[in-house]
């Protein structure tokens, strides 16, 4: 009984003093910025037809769903092509300011608030991958992603380093002025009546407006010791709690998907994969597609091998091992996938999400080596990102908290 007591009490502990996985959550904000921008760079030459004025799917149509499904999109504020144009190049900036970790917080709301009025302008462009990107953009603004890999960890380890010396830290100015430009926009949408469209997002909007606020307002306060610590309570178990459900996200999607391939019959049969191979639509290489579908063998075991893998992933989490070596199944047929039958974007999506279950010690090599590469490639002397991280343990990984990683 000590021993359970002693185990839940550790767990607690874990769970409320710090914020679990900074390299998953950082490699999985690096992941879905990198997709998103990278998709409205590719569409930007058909970004009218897609989601501008000009779209067969007409503000009209775009106004009367919203109204219905209550759904969130700036792009119905205002009408014309200059409020679409800045909003379309905002959307971009804010993909780009997540990706490098600039403002997280404040980046975060405005990657989801750009995703969401995209997407639901146009509710019929997208190939799958939109649907993930879409709850992910949610569950990432209740994250802390910019603990590593950011131009945020970059500022406070040199504020540290700065402190360390005996030396003055400068007053955050940049922080601020953000705070006060983007609540007198939130404000003048909000009279105007334009805010009201959706019912989550205006109050996610407000409450991390004012989070901000209250949070920069203690940190100023000398010898506030107790609301600091209370803040950063909440933060990281809102922090677990939003890495918990991408984790549980991550696994629906392959359950779900699993189990209903289950009751097709030609996923009985083994014959499910020929079928997208020979489609127009998804053959941007029709000699590879034969090449993989003359093997009837071959398309047996593509087609229960996928099965086997998506139903039996969120299982695997129990065992370090089996999950490692399922989850670059699980990445190496994304990829497959993205090449074979063009759909790049689908494969980013769910290999970022996919990120969330790798384990540290990997997302660590990795990081120093991109550092070494950019130190090599980059100017002689060691590169300016080259900061100090915090220091994880494995302990510190997400799945340690009810997930094996």
């Amino acid at each position: 009984m000590n021993s359970v007591s002693l185990s839940l009490s550790r767990g607690i502990a874990r769970v409320t003093g710090s914020a679990l996985g900074p390299y998953q959550t950082a490699v999985v904000r690096i992941g879905f910025a990198g997709t998103w921008l990278l998709f409205l760079l590719r569409e930007f030459p058909h970004r009218q037809e897609l989601y501008g004025p000009d779209s067969p799917w007409s503000p009209a149509l775009a106004g009367r769903l919203t109204e219905d499904n209550h759904a969130f999109t700036a792009l119905l504020w205002y009408d014309g092509q200059a409020w679409f144009q800045c909003f379309y190049l905002l959307a971009i900036l804010a993909s780009v300011l997540l990706l490098l970790g600039w403002r997280t917080r404040t980046a975060s709301v405005l990657f989801m608030v750009g995703v969401l009025s995209l997407q639901n302008r146009s509710v019929f462009v997208g190939d799958g991958g939109d649907n993930v990107l879409h709850i992910m953009s949610l569950y990432l603004v209740f994250t802390r992603c910019g603990q590593v890999w950011s131009l945020d960890a970059r500022r406070e380890a040199r504020a540290r380093a700065a402190r360390a010396r005996g030396e003055r830290v400068p007053a955050d100015r940049v922080g601020p002025v953000l705070w006060a430009v983007l609540g007198l926009a939130l404000g003048v949408v909000t009279l105007t009546g334009r805010l009201g469209q959706g019912r989550l997002v205006p109050v996610l909007m407000w409450t991390v407006w004012v989070v901000l606020a209250l949070w920069w307002a203690v940190r100023r306060r000398p010898g506030a010791r107790e609301p600091k610590v209370l803040l950063d309570v909440i933060a990281d178990v809102v922090h677990n709690g939003a890495l918990l459900v991408i984790m549980t996200e991550a696994c629906l999607i392959y359950a779900t998907a699993g189990w209903y391939k289950i009751q097709g019959s030609r996923w009985q049969d083994g014959t499910a994969v020929y079928y997208p191979l020979h489609l127009d639509y998804f053959s941007p290489w029709p000699g590879l597609a034969d090449l993989m579908s003359s093997s009837g063998t071959m398309v047996m075991l593509v087609t229960y091998g996928t099965v086997l893998v998506q139903v039996a992933f969120p299982f695997t989490l129990f065992n370090r091992r089996v999950k490692n070596v399922l989850l670059v199944l699980m990445m190496t047929e994304h990829a497959v996938i993205a090449v074979v039958l063009g759909l790049p974007f689908f494969s980013l999506a769910m290999i970022a999400a996919d990120s969330v279950f790798l384990p540290t010690s990997f997302l660590k090599k990795a990081g120093e080596r991109a550092v070494r590469a950019c130190g090599r490639f980059g100017r002689s002397g060691p590169p300016s990102s080259a900061v100090p991280a915090p220091r994880v343990s494995e302990e510190d990984e997400p799945s340690r908290v009810g997930f094996t990683a």
